[in-house]
């Protein structure tokens, strides 16, 4: 897929990709006087990892129920491989959710809760066992098939809901924060296991989040989501490194958002003057009309800034922190109009606090955005592998 000169997706190449295994076009949702979600219109690829990521209230958790078949859109729809759902009960999609709180059977063992969906279906003996058994070892609770779940960590009953939401081998599996409860070892273990299932089964995950490194470690592709609208699609790389919008920028991973004014335009970005009168070169993504003497933010990530002993450097200040990470050291810098700008850099060598140093920009980094946008950008699809 491209992304046409106005930033736009190119809707030819969309429509190749997968022959619209789950597509939605202008799903929008209102709680009374609260827009959920605004005219969301996504292609989600069969056997991708895709996350929905955002703050609190951004509409992720909606959209998701929408999807599932929990909550109903006002308008738009829903259509899984050419069928519309929009108006089917969750039974009746070929999808599972695993939620947050686990909403396990206590009164039931581990390998009883994994078989009830099976048991539902109607599927044999001989072939539930086998399935029930190949699903608790791919989650690692093969020998733990016939412990209560109340006997179980709080990290162990997830991995049983997965179990149960991946036995009847849904088309796609829908997770809504499922691991926010749990402490961050146990988390990021995992994350690991989520990824590594994920890839061994092919099942298409979509993935509900707030926490950015978690949908940076987990996704193939990553929707930003904010007040109900989607505000950027694409890869993690992508979503990092080519921010559509100050929102994105400061969203997704550390950054330093400077003021400058355009000079010039071209096809491989915009040339900038800063404050201090230094102009400097910065790409440009997303369809926003940036023209010369607009006013304009500059996006420049803390490892893309490099201290220096030139004082002619774009910009100078004086060192105010440095701390000691281990690897590397993080430095702020009050330039002098007070602005402070964040560093990471190598941890060998010394400046004196106080000191005045030069900043310069990693050659072929930084983004410019426009001070305001509301424009949305849709990112390629993953290709397959």
């Amino acid at each position: 897929m491209t992304i046409g000169a106005a930033g736009r997706t190119d809707q030819d190449a969309l429509a190749s990709v997968e022959a619209s295994f789950l597509t939605l076009r202008q799903i929008s949702k209102r709680f009374g006087e609260q827009l959920a979600v605004r005219r969301a219109d996504l292609d989600i690829v069969e056997g991708e990892f895709l996350t929905l990521l955002g703050p609190s209230g951004c509409g992720k958790t909606t959209l998701l129920r929408i999807i599932g078949g929990f909550e109903r859109p006002d308008q738009g729809t829903l259509t899984f491989r050419g069928r519309d759902l929009v108006n089917a009960p969750p039974e009746r999609r070929p999808f599972n959710m695993v939620f947050q709180s686990y909403a396990l059977f206590p009164h039931m063992t581990v390998s009883e809760n994994v078989a009830y969906g099976l048991r539902a279906a109607g599927v044999a003996r001989s072939e539930l066992r086998t399935r029930v058994r190949a699903m608790l070892e791919l989650v690692h609770l093969d020998a733990l098939g016939e412990r209560a779940v109340r006997e179980l960590s709080g990290g162990q009953q997830q991995r049983v809901a997965l179990g149960r939401a991946l036995v009847n081998e849904p088309a796609v599996l829908l997770l809504d924060e499922p691991l926010a409860a749990l402490d961050l070892q146990l988390r990021k273990q995992l994350q690991d296991d989520l990824r590594a299932i994920q890839r061994r089964l092919g099942t298409t995950f979509v993935y509900v989040t707030h926490d950015q490194e978690e949908a940076l470690t987990l996704s193939q592709r990553i929707v930003l989501m904010n007040d109900g609208d989607l505000i950027q699609v694409g890869t993690p790389r992508d979503v990092y490194e080519r921010p559509y919008t100050r929102f994105v920028a400061e969203f997704v991973g550390e950054t330093n958002v400077i003021p400058c004014e355009v000079v010039a335009v071209d096809d491989r970005g915009c040339t900038v003057r800063f404050p201090g009168g230094a102009t400097w070169p910065l790409r440009h993504f997303g369809d926003s009309d940036l023209q010369a003497g607009h006013s304009a933010l500059a996006i420049v990530r803390p490892e893309h800034v490099e201290i220096t002993d030139d004082l002619h450097a774009p910009f100078a200040g004086a060192l105010q922190e440095t701390v000691f990470l281990g690897p590397a050291c993080r430095h702020v810098v009050r330039l002098d109009d007070g602005t402070p700008i964040r560093v990471l850099g190598p941890a060998h060598g010394s400046t004196a606090i106080d000191a005045r140093v030069g900043l310069s920009i990693s050659s072929g980094e930084g983004v410019v955005v426009p001070e305001e946008s509301s424009k949305v950008g849709i990112g390629d699809a993953p290709q397959e592998t």
